[in-house]
C-alpha cells in the first residue's frame, strides 16, 4: 500500500458561507498549499484541499493516472463546497491553476473567482508531441520539485517525474490554453519574477487571454515556483483574502 505523508493528504474546514478550492501542482501534494489553505480557513472561509490522483504517494502512482482523473478528483471537492456554500473560489498553484482554469472553463457557474500561483499553460520542447510515445522506452526524467528560493523549504516532490503523465498534463495545458478567452471568472494571478519550473511568460498568456472583466497581476519578488512556501507566502494569503472576499462581497469575520 502507498504511504501518504501526514502534510500531504487532503484537508478541508468545514465552516464558512464562502467556499475555496485549493489546488497543488504536479508532482507536488497537498504539502505545498496547506499552509496557505490553513490561513483561509483561518479568515472563516471553507476549504478543501484535495490530494489530486497518484501524488503524495510514489511517482508509479502518478504514472497511472491522467489529467482526467485530476480534474475529477478536483470536480469532486468543488461540488462539496458547492453544497455547502453560498459561492466557492479556486485558488491554484502551477498546474493547480491550470486545473482551476479547466473548472472556470467546464463549470462556469460554479466559480465565483481564481487566484492563479504561477500558473502553467505552456511546454515547449521539440519532443512534445511524441513524449508520451518516448514514455513507454524512457519512463521517466528527473524530478522538477523544490524550486523555493527560502532555505529549508520543502514540499515533498517526487523526483521523478513520469512521462507518461507529464504528456497528459501538456493535453491540459493545450486544452485550457485554447479557450482562455471563455473564463469571464475574476482573476488574480501572482507570478514569482524567477520561476525556474515555469515560464513566466504563462501569467501573461493568461491576463492578456481572458474574458474576464477583472484581471489583477501581483508581482512575488523574492519567491521561486513553489511561492507559497516562500519568502511571498504572507503576500500570496494576504492578497488571496482579499480577493475573494471583495469578489464574493464578503467580510472578514462575517463569512
Amino acid at each position: 500500500m502507498s504511504v501518504v505523508a501526514p502534510s500531504a493528504e487532503s484537508w478541508a474546514a468545514p465552516d464558512g458561507r464562502t467556499g475555496v478550492l485549493v489546488l497543488h501542482g504536479f508532482t507536488g501534494n497537498p504539502t505545498s498549499m496547506r499552509p496557505l489553505a490553513e490561513r483561509l480557513a483561518a479568515a472563516g472561509l471553507a476549504v478543501e484541499l484535495p490530494r489530486l490522483p497518484g501524488h503524495g504517494t510514489s511517482w508509479r502512482d502518478l504514472a497511472r493516472t491522467t489529467w482526467q482523473d485530476w480534474a475529477d478528483t478536483a470536480g469532486a471537492a468543488l461540488d462539496r463546497l458547492r453544497r455547502r456554500t453560498d459561492a466557492v473560489a479556486i485558488v491554484g498553484l502551477s498546474a493547480g491553476a491550470t486545473l482551476g482554469l479547466h473548472l472556470a472553463q467546464s463549470v462556469p457557474a460554479d466559480v465565483m473567482a481564481l487566484v492563479l500561483i504561477n500558473p502553467s499553460i505552456t511546454f515547449k520542447h521539440p519532443l512534445k508531441s511524441v513524449i508520451g510515445v518516448v514514455g513507454h522506452l524512457v519512463p521517466t526524467f528527473p524530478g522538477i520539485g523544490n524550486d523555493i528560493c527560502k532555505p529549508g523549504g520543502d514540499e515533498l516532490p517526487y523526483t521523478r517525474v513520469p512521462l507518461r503523465a507529464a504528456a497528459s498534463l501538456f493535453a491540459l495545458q493545450d486544452r485550457v490554453r485554447d479557450r482562455l478567452e471563455d473564463v469571464r471568472t475574476p482573476a488574480l494571478v501572482m507570478t514569482s519574477r524567477v520561476d525556474h519550473t515555469v515560464d513566466i511568460g504563462d501569467s501573461a498568456i493568461i491576463l492578456r487571454s481572458l474574458g474576464s472583466a477583472r484581471r489583477e497581476q501581483v508581482w512575488l519578488e523574492r519567491s521561486f515556483h513553489v511561492a507559497t512556501l516562500d519568502y511571498d507566502a504572507d503576500v500570496i494569503a494576504e492578497r488571496a483574502i482579499d480577493f475573494v472576499l471583495q469578489t464574493s462581497g464578503a467580510e472578514e469575520g462575517n463569512i
